[in-house]
């Protein structure tokens, strides 16, 4: 094998057996390849540059391992001359030697003619002995081929020597026939030593050096010994082997210290200053270095590419006057190199032909390589021209060098073409070569060509390498092919390469990607017991992938690793346990540390930060920080500042803020100095809206001089803008500009111009649009900005002109551009010309897109235009567009306030279909219809519907509700939502609170109001006069006016001064007590006061007299009122007509009707006595009056006079003044529904007009007999009632109009002047026997069977003559009476009160028999009904009779719906 060979990369290359001459370059090229396969192998720097130091390149990140894998210095190719076979045995010690170490020993001896021919005899002799121990079977002794020979014991020594070439085994055989035949001389145990360590056998080597280091040992066999551990690098044993010597007292010569040197540089890296520590060495010896001294240090620093460490050691050659040879101008040309000092290896190159020294191949690629490494193409060709025409062929180094070059540069196309080239030269390829292209195509990702290279290396007989073996593993792992990673690695270690560190992180890896963590965790414990260590990151992995599968015994083994094998830090082993994610683990690792006085830094406690808010262990975060903070004293600043991170992370903003507040008012010194600090916070702090504590936290950092980093000033300038301050924005981005901070200047301006038209500061955009015109172009984002701050203000012209400028230079508009002029006109109020915008996009090409569409919506939709809403919506639909989620909600939302609920009912079920779910906002817009239209059972539907998608009901449905339940008189429900909106921390509206107050109003719940009333002070609310009156009318209904007193002192206290009004509720909470005089003095202070006093307080007042029954005294009131020269009005003549029709005796309502007439009103007692038309016509001219005043004058006016006619039986009078209500539209048009064709057939007075409307309005809807007599007093609705029933009878006899499956009649459950008309009519149906029942479903309503009606109305004595007619002479009792708050027929309460007393709710028609029944028959019939039930219950309990259960389950009949649906159509 050549010279150059030799000087090949560290990779173990098949060679022949070399001469006895070259015997140092084989043992340097066999110590390298030993070397080389022991060296570490770092996954993250898995490149030939790293694995082959020598062929490294300048764009290549730095190896970090040590280089010692590296051969030795090149050799040169002149060959020393050859040594006598006399040289003394010390000269093996040249093993270690350079190669041409030897031709500067001295001058060769000149032998004489005789000397010459007895040595060419004695080399011939030992030729013949080595030929003969050789041709020896396995196992022979050598013994007879030796004493045949009778050979010398220096003849001996020789063939041990070249036998050892050979065969070992025979050599040590040879030596153990001369230690048997005689003491071997040193000389002998030398030569067997230098044997045994080139053929690698270091046990025998120390076991015969054991046996003949005794006694008599010389210099020469422990430089022998210590030659076989140089070759093994193994430096601490030849070092110890040098002190032995010393012990001995055996001096140690030059070749000594030369050994030892070499066995440092095989031993590993060679750290600055070595060399020159070893050097010095050597002068403290005494001894003086010579070329092989200085040859072999510059070599060791070669290798380690210590340029500053061989540059001294050779000024100090220079200096010694020793004259440096081609070896050391070739090792300083290969330092230069390795160190990327290209021109510097030049001029060594220069320096060394100057001196007169030629240089051979080991120069020439020295140089070579020194060029190949910047990637100076140019002069590695001419270079390697300059080697051909020098006479020497290219090598393997030289193609390695090349071909390594070319990959690293990735053109592959050249490296392969020199591969081509070197074959076709006869040049062999080597490992090296493979595993250069190897490397390549694995790193250019052609992973198939690279294996496929693979199995070409072992069909040439070459034996890949650990890093052929790695590169090729590297390239699978690359392309994520893990099969055949690990198939490859598997073959490695089969065919006896052993990984090295970088082999098994690379696996650890793969398995890791893969998530095969019982592969990873075998294979580390594998690699464990190689000794090798993981670094942090593969820690991390391997810990993460076990935290990933709960394997927590397997984390406990590898902590333990950590801490006794690699000897880890507790904070190195917490900061990769909280990377991780073991954040338990880490955690009680990093306690441990600051136990024993660790201060953990700002870079591990945010790693630590960051594990606990990726895993969301906030707390336990939280709980780590003030365990630091209790026992680190100097880390509290340290800890508040990764708090308050942690909290941010967290998106806990205000608890942020909190700690941040206290901790600057515990002014630690060190504390807010770090900007990252300022950075979260304010970020956090502007996601959360707290735009005010942002500001403020900004200014302390301006305070601390703390320059802002360009997140901050882009948060601040969001933040400012969102505030509302865009001038304090603008300069915020001026400052940053100036400071160099490189901000996203494009978004930054966009945000301040939006500021401005937000603020309609529009002036200020237009400003800021100008002066970027004058300096740059401007952006299309930047003019739709504009468009926007003009549209903010309504400014179309404006938006339009910019509009028109993209278009004419550019940018062109685009959808946004669109969409803010449209914008424009919406915030102008301008709808109406949206659709002629929309034409003259389309007519200039533009598309008009679906957001532009449905921001036209959302606009109609919030105007309230149904119409166009459901225009614009129908076309999306036909155009395929649909609406997102916000616009169904604004047009479902639309449609709920208009109750259009087929509409609404259809948008949802679209919106299911095409997969929007309907959430709370619109479900609760379905609560509010439906509770606004009294549809007690939808609004319970749809809150079912909320619970059951799992949505969380918020404050607008349990208010909902709440009024719901209210309205329908149920407070306990009430109650108990109110209940839970407290436990869920929501809070009530004041509207909830009121309609609660009113419910318990009218359910007496009297306690309860005043409880809530006490809540609604306590929480705060600003309770306004509505509800101090409500509370008033809770009282004055209770009798309790002294309470009514109290609550008008708080009312002041609270700063609403009472009014008329509340005044008027007092002295009405008097009357109802019966304290008149209380409610007189109420009105002397009021007439005392500056309030301007009105009729009601004296119709107030009149009111309680007569209530309390003192008519004269009512009436002396009254006319000393007129006296004091008040004029009476239409409150005073209600208030007396409404006590005349309470009057038991006629005699007293003629009297209070007469002191009318005495005030000059006659027109009540003339209708009760005269009944002539002209009274009739006075009474339509009066109402005329009425109707032009307020507070509904004219409606109670009526339902006082019919109260009054209905009482004393003048009822055709009060049909006819009903009917002229209906007329005049006092009581509302459709207390009949659909029945005013008959009115109009028997009442001419109504107009033409007024019947055409009505016809029009409601002939659309059929199949309605209902009537309405809500907002009626007891005498009106009985006289409606009896109307309605006299139509109903016509109309079941006639047949028309069709009657619906059910009937409704709605009465409300509301009273009026204190009586509760759903009661009165409840009575005066009871007593007729009629089919008519109260409705289960909605209160307020009686519901009867179509057929059953028809049937009463046809059988039923009481419906023979519905006529209302009036009594010839006024009775002298009144006919009605009042009790328990409703009217009643006087002579019907008796036996009213005894069957509800006896037998209770009774139906209808039983009633009526009961009813009718004389005194003595009644009580017979409801004794033998009691009795029956009692004989019946005892059956029932000896079991002879069995309850009989009903077949039908309650459910609501379609009827109701139906007149609902009827009842919504004529409120529309």
């Amino acid at each position: 094998m050549s010279l150059m060979g030799v000087a090949s990369p560290p990779f173990p290359f098949p060679s022949s057996s070399s001469s006895p001459h070259h015997l140092r370059r084989v043992a340097t090229a066999t110590a390298a390849a030993v070397s080389s396969a022991s060296e570490d192998f770092d996954y993250p720097l898995a490149d030939p540059s790293v694995r082959w130091p020598h062929l490294r390149f300048p764009h290549l990140p730095a190896p970090r391992f040590p280089a010692t894998v590296t051969a030795a210095p090149p050799a040169p190719t002149t060959r020393p001359p050859q040594v006598e076979e006399d040289d003394e045995p010390g000269e093996t010690s040249a093993l270690v030697e350079p190669l041409d170490a030897r031709a500067h020993r001295g001058r060769v001896k000149k032998l004489s003619k005789l000397a010459l021919r007895l040595a060419r005899d004695w080399r011939a002799r030992v030729a013949g002995l080595t030929d003969a121990v050789l041709a020896l079977p396995p196992g022979a002794p050598v013994d007879d081929v030796l004493e045949s020979a009778r050979a010398a014991p220096d003849e001996v020594a020789l063939v041990v020597r070249t036998v050892g070439e050979t065969s070992w085994r025979r050599a040590l055989d040879v030596f153990e026939w001369l230690a048997r035949s005689s003491a071997p001389a040193p000389r002998a145990v030398a030569v067997v030593l230098g044997v045994l360590g080139r053929a690698r056998q270091d046990a025998v080597a120390e076991e015969l050096f054991l046996r003949f280091a005794g006694e008599g040992a010389t210099v020469q066999v422990f430089n022998a010994m210590m030659g076989v551990y140089a070759r093994s690098g193994r430096f601490e044993e030849a070092r110890q082997l040098l002190d032995t010597m010393h012990d001995r007292g055996i001096e140690p010569d030059l070749v000594s210290f030369n050994t030892l040197i070499n066995a440092r540089a095989k031993s590993g890296c060679l750290p600055a200053g070595v060399a020159l520590d070893l050097l010095s060495e050597v002068r403290q010896a005494g001894l003086r270095p010579d070329v092989i001294t200085y040859n072999t240090l510059i070599s060791a620093c070669s290798q380690s590419s210590n340029l500053e460490d061989a540059v001294t050691v050779f000024e100090e050659m220079l200096a010694s006057e020793c004259r440096p040879d081609l070896w050391t101008y070739n090792s300083m040309v290969t330092v230069h190199g390795r160190c990327g000092k290209a021109k510097e290896a030049e001029q060594l190159f220069r320096e060394l032909v100057e001196k007169g020294f030629t240089p051979d191949a080991v120069t020439y690629n020295s140089l070579l390589y020194a060029f190949a490494k910047e990637g100076d193409v140019e002069k590695v060709e001419h270079t390697c021209e300059d080697l051909v025409k020098a006479g020497f062929k290219k090598n393997e180094i030289t193609y390695n060098t090349m071909i390594h070059m070319y990959g690293k540069m990735g053109r592959l196309d050249l490296a392969v073409s020199l591969y081509d080239e070197m074959r076709a030269m006869g040049c062999t390829p080597d490992t090296v070569t493979y595993t250069v292209l190897i490397d390549s195509l694995g790193k250019m990702d052609r992973i198939a060509e690279a294996g496929k290279l693979l199995e070409e290396m072992a069909g040439a007989g070459l034996k890949p390498t650990l890093v052929t073996f790695s590169a090729l593993i590297c390239a699978y792992a690359k392309g994520g092919r893990r099969a055949e990673a690990e198939k490859t690695f598997d073959s490695m270690v089969a065919s006896g390469v052993k990984p090295d560190r970088f082999a098994y992180l690379v696996m650890l890896d793969v398995f890791a990607r893969s998530g095969e963590t019982k592969k990873m965790l075998n294979l580390y414990r594998t690699m464990m017991k190689d000794s090798y260590r993981l670094d942090d990151g593969m820690y991390q992995a391997l810990l993460a992938a076990l935290a990933k599968e709960d394997k927590y015994e397997e984390i406990e083994e590898v902590i333990q690793d950590m801490e006794l094998l690699c000897q880890m830090s507790p904070r190195v082993i917490s900061t990769i346990l909280i990377k991780a994610r073991c954040i338990s683990q880490g955690a009680k690792l990093l306690k441990k540390a600051c136990l024993q006085g660790y201060e953990p830094d700002i870079k591990s406690l945010r790693c630590i930060i960051d594990g606990y808010v990726t895993t969301g262990k906030h707390e336990e975060g939280l709980s780590l920080l003030e365990c630091i903070r209790e026992h680190v004293s100097s880390s509290h600043d340290l800890v508040s500042e990764c708090s308050i991170m942690l909290l941010c992370r967290k998106q806990t903003s205000i608890a942020a803020y909190d700690e941040y507040n206290r901790t600057q008012m515990l002014k630690y010194e060190s504390f807010g100095r770090n900007c990252n600090l300022y950075g979260y916070l304010i970020a956090c702090l502007e996601e959360a809206e707290l735009f005010s504590e942002a500001c403020q936290v900004f200014c302390d950092m301006q305070f601390m001089r703390i320059e802002a980093s360009k997140n901050i000033y882009e948060s601040m300038i969001s933040t400012y803008c969102k505030l509302g301050f865009p001038e304090t924005a603008h300069r915020l981005m001026d400052d940053a500009l100036q400071s160099g901070i490189q901000l996203n200047v494009l978004s930054s301006r966009v945000l301040i111009i939006e500021a401005y038209g937000k603020m309609k500061l529009w002036q200020q955009a237009e400003i800021l649009v100008k002066g970027l015109r004058q300096t740059s172009g401007i952006d299309r984002r930047i003019w739709n900005a504009l468009i926007y701050a003009y549209a903010e203000s309504g400014l179309y012209e404006q938006a339009r002109a910019v509009f028109d400028n993209m278009i004419k230079t550019g940018p062109l508009p685009t959808v946004d551009s669109i969409n803010g002029m449209m914008r424009a006109l919406i915030v102008d109020g301008r709808l109406d010309e949206l659709y002629v915008v929309v034409q003259e996009l389309q007519d200039m090409d533009f598309k008009i897109s679906k957001s532009t569409i449905l921001l036209m919506l959302d606009a109609f939709a919030k105007s309230g235009d149904v119409f166009e809403v459901m225009k614009i919506y129908n076309g999306m639909k036909a155009a395929g567009y649909l609406p997102n989620m916000h616009l169904y909600r604004s047009m479902i939302s639309l449609l709920c306030r208009h109750n259009r609920f087929r509409d609404v009912e259809l948008m949802i079920a679209e919106m299911e279909e095409v997969g929007f779910k309907p959430d709370v906002a619109i479900l609760n817009a379905l609560l509010m219809m439906y509770t606004a239209t009294g549809n007690f059972d939808r609004t319970i539907q749809v809150y079912q519907s909320i619970l059951e998608a799992g949505l969380e009901p918020d404050e607008d449905t349990y208010n909902t509700l709440i009024v719901l339940y209210c309205r329908n008189l149920r407070p306990e429900e009430g109650f108990t939502l109110l209940n839970e909106m407290g436990k869920r921390g929501l809070t009530p509206k004041l509207q909830s609170y009121k309609s609660l107050l009113a419910a318990c109003e009218k359910a007496e719940f009297r306690e309860q109001a005043e409880q809530l009333f006490e809540e609604m002070r306590l929480k705060g609310y600003q309770l306004n006069r509505s509800i101090y009156h409500t509370m008033m009318k809770i009282y004055r209904n209770a009798g309790n006016h002294s309470k009514a007193e109290n609550l008008l002192a708080v009312m002041k206290e609270d700063g609403i001064e009472p009014t008329i009004a509340t005044m008027h509720i007092l002295m009405t909470s008097y009357g109802t007590a019966g304290h008149p005089q209380e409610a007189e003095y109420v009105l002397n202070s009021l007439r005392s006061s500056s309030l301007e006093v009105s009729m009601l307080p004296y119709s107030t007042v009149f009111d309680a007299y007569l209530k309390n029954g003192d008519y004269k005294l009512g009436i002396t009131k009254l006319l000393e009122m007129k006296r004091d020269g008040v004029e009476p009005d239409h409150l005073v003549w209600t208030c007396f007509i409404r006590a005349a029709s309470l009057c038991e005796q006629t005699d007293d309502a003629v009297l209070l009707l007469k002191s009318l007439q005495d005030c000059g009103f006659d027109l009540p007692i003339r209708l009760l006595t005269e009944r002539k038309p002209s009274v009739l016509s006075e009474v339509t001219n009066y109402l005329e009056e009425l109707r032009e005043l307020e507070d509904s004058a004219a409606l109670n006016f009526v339902n006082a006079l019919e109260d009054l006619l209905w009482a004393f039986e003048c009822r055709a009078t009060a049909s006819w003044i009903f009917q002229l209500a209906v007329k005049r539209s006092i009581y509302r048009n459709n207390v009949f529904r659909y029945l005013w064709q008959f009115i109009r057939a028997k009442f001419y007075l109504i107009r033409s007009n007024i019947f055409v409307l009505l016809v029009a309005r409601y002939s659309v809807v059929e199949k309605d007999w209902g009537a309405d007599f809500r907002k009626m007093s007891a005498g009106a609705a009985l006289v409606g009632l009896t109307l309605w029933l006299d139509h109903m009878q016509d109309a079941s006899l006639q047949g028309s109009p069709e009657s619906p499956k059910s009937v409704v009649l709605v009465t409300g459950e509301g009273e009026y002047n204190m009586v509760s008309l759903h009661k009165t009519i409840r009575a005066y149906l009871l007593e007729m026997g009629s089919p008519f029942l109260p409705c289960r479903a909605r209160s307020g309503r009686f519901v009867a069977k179509a057929y059953s009606l028809k049937m009463w109305l046809k059988d039923s004595p009481f419906c023979m003559d519905l006529e209302l007619k009036d009594i010839p002479a006024l009775p002298k009792l009144n006919s009605m009476k009042l009790i328990d708050g409703y009217f009643m027929r006087a002579g019907l309460v008796p036996a009213f009160k005894d069957i509800h007393e006896r037998l209770g709710e009774v139906w209808p028609k039983k009633f009526s028999r009961l009813a009718l029944l004389s005194e003595e028959s009644r009580d017979e019939v409801i004794k033998a009904e009691i009795q029956g039930k009692k004989e019946k219950l005892e059956r029932m309990k000896k079991g002879l009779v069995t309850a009989r259960k009903s077949k039908r389950k309650p459910r609501r009949t379609k009827f109701v719906r139906e007149q609902e649906q009827g009842m919504k159509a004529v409120s529309k």
